[in-house]
């Protein structure tokens, strides 16, 4: 007990793990989006500085190619002359450094550079260390990483006069942090906007999730008061969703439980109010019996009779509790006339009547021709208990609009108007007595009604006899069987 206690306060409410799991999907979502976003930033950053590097590159090659020297009129022979007219010339974005490079490195490694503030800290022409690294390699372009910040750079070297190795080169550096900066200014925005998000999530996920499942509480709540004594609670249906298709499923099974355990205290009652008589007579007789054997004869006899009584009814009873199961009717194809014949041959041998086979319809019809038979037969035994010797009993069968109908016709006594409402209900055979005493427990048309009720479609009627009586009729849909309709 102590364990499912426990269980039961660690247990994590459907609301909060629906907030937990769409936090978490958010929060993947959204930290996906800003580190994409910062991604394709940076890419559009390298993308903009190669393009610059390669536009200024481009332009100093076509200068070296197509330039004139301004104080000879002829093309540049001094690489110290060409880079300082060319960098006077050009205008550099706030980040970007053009240099000229001429010499050798190390303290023969003259810069020439455009009269333009640039700030210490990150100037390129001051740090010696890269400058020599940048002219010593041979390759066009590079990174520098420094502790000052990175450096993209171009080259272009100068060939020197006939040909001899280069002795100059023009340089383009781009530092990139500002830029980067940028970048990393937009991802940090994206994640406090994502958080922003996440909190509005929290809010209103979790009055979202509370709305979705307040049917479930009610769905709860309405089970915990649930009790064998009542199960009449049922849960409102709202909206057309899933969730209102969650309470009519759980009202149905309500329903369900509702109309077993009903079914069920009534067999209870029924069999408690019904055998009691013939055990108390039981016990009564076997009580008072004496020595006698004459007496003990007619006590046996008198006990016997009452114990086959109690026999048939648990029986009956036993049967309309079955009533309420799906598989109570098993239906399949039956020739219609077969089966009155058989009927008519069975109710014969109930009594000494004017049997008539009074009529017999010829289609194949589904029914269940074992519960029909026994229908029919109760219905015969009925009106040979309500008639005497020689009185004519008709049964039938015709079909009409669609429907086929079963029936049993006597000339006797017929029922009471005041009675045609109570004789189907169990252990009711009305307030006037059709004439001869009967010894069954009024369950015989409560039995009947089950039966043709357990069929689609089907009801029991009673109807006026022409000239006096009553006559039972089972009216059931006419369903063909497919290689009927076929």
């Amino acid at each position: 007990m102590t364990t499912s206690v426990k269980r039961a306060d660690h247990r994590v409410s459907a609301r909060v793990r629906i907030l937990l799991w769409l936090l978490f999907v958010m929060a993947v979502a959204l930290a996906a989006v800003a580190v994409a976003t910062r991604s394709i930033l940076l890419r559009d950053v390298d993308h903009r500085i190669n393009q610059l590097l390669t536009q200024e590159t481009g332009e100093f090659a076509n200068f070296v190619e197509q330039g004139v020297d301004p104080a000879t009129g002829l093309p540049f022979t001094d690489p110290d002359a060409l880079l300082r007219i060319f960098l006077q010339r050009q205008y550099s974005d706030p980040d970007e450094e053009l240099l000229g490079l001429v010499g050798t490195r190390g303290p023969g490694l003259r810069v020439i550079r455009q009269s333009r503030d640039i700030p210490r800290s990150v100037a390129l022409h001051r740090d010696r260390g890269s400058l020599d690294a940048i002219a010593a390699t041979d390759a066009p372009s590079g990174r520098l990483a420094r502790a000052q910040g990175e450096v993209r750079w171009a080259k272009v070297p100068i060939k020197g006069s006939g040909g001899a190795e280069p002795d100059a080169a023009f340089v383009v550096a781009f530092h990139a942090d500002r830029e980067r900066a940028v970048a990393d200014e937009a991802f940090r925005a994206l994640l406090a906007i994502s958080g922003v998000a996440l909190l509005m999530t929290t809010g209103i996920g979790w009055a979202v999730a509370g709305r979705i499942l307040a049917p479930v509480r009610v769905v709860r709540a309405t089970a915990a008061e649930l009790t064998e004594r009542d199960l009449t609670q049922r849960i409102p249906v709202q909206g057309r969703d899933d969730i209102a298709a969650l309470a009519e499923t759980f009202n149905a099974m309500l329903d369900r439980l509702e109309q077993a355990f009903a079914g069920q205290r009534q067999f209870v009652d029924d069999a408690g109010h019904e055998l009691r008589t013939p055990i108390t007579i039981v016990r009564g007789h076997l009580e008072l019996m004496g020595e006698d054997p004459a007496e003990q004869r007619e006590t046996v006899r008198l006990v016997t009779d009452e114990l086959d009584r109690m026999s048939r009814i648990v029986e009956d009873l036993l049967l309309l509790a079955k009533a309420e199961r799906p598989d109570f009717v098993r239906t399949e194809p039956v020739q219609l006339a077969e089966l009155t014949a058989d009927v008519f041959v069975k109710a014969r041998a109930l009594g000494e009547r004017d049997w008539v086979l009074d009529g017999v319809a010829d289609p194949e019809a589904v029914l269940d021709p074992q519960r029909i038979t026994q229908a029919m037969v109760q219905l015969a035994q009925n009106a040979v208990q309500h008639t005497v010797p020689g009185q004519r009993i008709a049964i039938g069968s015709r079909t009409t609009e669609g429907r086929i109908e079963l029936y049993v016709a006597d000339g006797g006594p017929g029922v009471q108007e005041q009675d045609a409402e109570v004789i189907f209900e169990r252990f009711r055979r009305g307030t006037a007595r059709r004439g001869a005493r009967t010894s069954g427990a009024g369950l015989g048309l409560a039995i009947v009604r089950a039966i043709a009720e357990g069929h689609r479609g089907g009801r029991v009627e009673l109807r006026p006899t022409e000239g006096g009586g009553a006559t039972f009729v089972l009216t059931l849909a006419l369903e063909e069987s497919p290689c009927t309709a076929s």
